[in-house]
């Protein structure tokens, strides 16, 4: 099953709302994952950085992701966030998503504890055998310290079930290996402002995090790029999308912008939990001028199509 199982499309690492005292949301997270469901992405990715999972327990983290495998009834792919300092507890994720009937895991390098190549392969191959499901990893050295280089990804290539990777390096080199190198691998974008070099390379998944709160637009630009190959509209749309990302890649605030993204889509998703804060009122500004020129854009480029 897990060697022809396809990661393909609009893939969102869904928030987590929080009520005032952060206890979790329930009725806003269902509706968030209702709205993403609306719009037709193509898979939702609970347990991820984006939804807070380095500020939540594992046993939030699995109910997190049980509640969204059963809104999800089967109508876009779930992939369990397995990422953790403890092996242990990356373990316990992925046997709750093989044991919830999860599509697929995915799986980052430990934070913090810069793992060799061989150590870090040899991590990811322990949590691959509690899951056994199709992996997407997830390649982010900018947070983990740890890259997933050749002698990783040759070692993780005992087992099939790793037939993804969501390529967050910010290496527009490594957009070029991989999808040289190792095309078994298929290639994900985890680096918004590359979203356009990696579906050039083929890429035919996209990670993003803006599509929590602007689906329709993300999905336009993979319509465009990965569906129709049409460039010169893919071009056109990423042009409007560069702002957004512009402002979500301002350090700690990538996940209040997006939870602040949601809210004013209409459900109030809540603050961030500590030690982070909510967006101060310039910045709730600016992401606000930002939305409503992107959907006025994008929706301009559709319609001369």
């Amino acid at each position: 099953m897990a060697s022809v199982f396809h990661f393909k499309g609009i893939y969102t690492p869904v928030v987590t709302p929080y009520h005032d005292d952060f206890s979790i949301n329930w009725d806003a997270l269902s509706d968030v994952i209702d709205s993403l469901l609306e719009h037709s992405v193509h898979g939702l990715i609970p347990g991820g950085s984006t939804g807070e999972n380095y500020a939540q327990t594992v046993v939030e983290r699995i109910e997190i992701a049980r509640f969204t495998q059963e809104r999800v009834k089967g109508r876009a792919q779930v992939i369990i966030g397995t990422g953790a300092m403890l092996t242990a507890d990356s373990i316990s994720l992925a046997q709750a998503a093989r044991d919830m009937g999860a599509d697929a895991i995915l799986l980052a390098s430990p934070p913090y504890a810069v793992p060799t190549e061989r150590e870090n392969a040899l991590n990811a191959l322990a949590i691959d055998k509690a899951a056994n499901l199709p992996v997407m990893l997830y390649n982010y050295p900018g947070r983990t310290g740890a890259m997933m280089g050749d002698e990783f990804l040759d070692r993780v290539g005992r087992s099939h079930n790793f037939c993804g990777i969501k390529e967050s390096s910010g290496d527009i080199n490594r957009v070029h290996t991989l999808a040289r190198d190792y095309p078994h691998i298929q290639l994900g974008c985890g680096m918004d402002d590359q979203a356009l070099e990696f579906f050039a390379w083929g890429a035919p998944f996209w990670v993003c995090g803006g599509s929590n709160f602007l689906p329709a637009e993300h999905l336009a630009l993979y319509q465009a790029c990965a569906v129709e190959g049409n460039f010169e509209k893919g071009r056109r749309i990423m042009s409007a999308l560069m702002p957004l990302m512009r402002v979500l890649e301002q350090g700690g605030k990538f996940v209040a912008t997006i939870k602040y993204g949601v809210t004013l889509q209409g459900i109030n998703t809540g603050a961030v939990r500590p030690p982070l804060k909510a967006l101060n009122k310039d910045d709730k500004r600016q992401l606000k001028q930002v939305v409503r020129v992107i959907k006025a854009t994008v929706a301009d480029i559709q319609a001369g199509d």
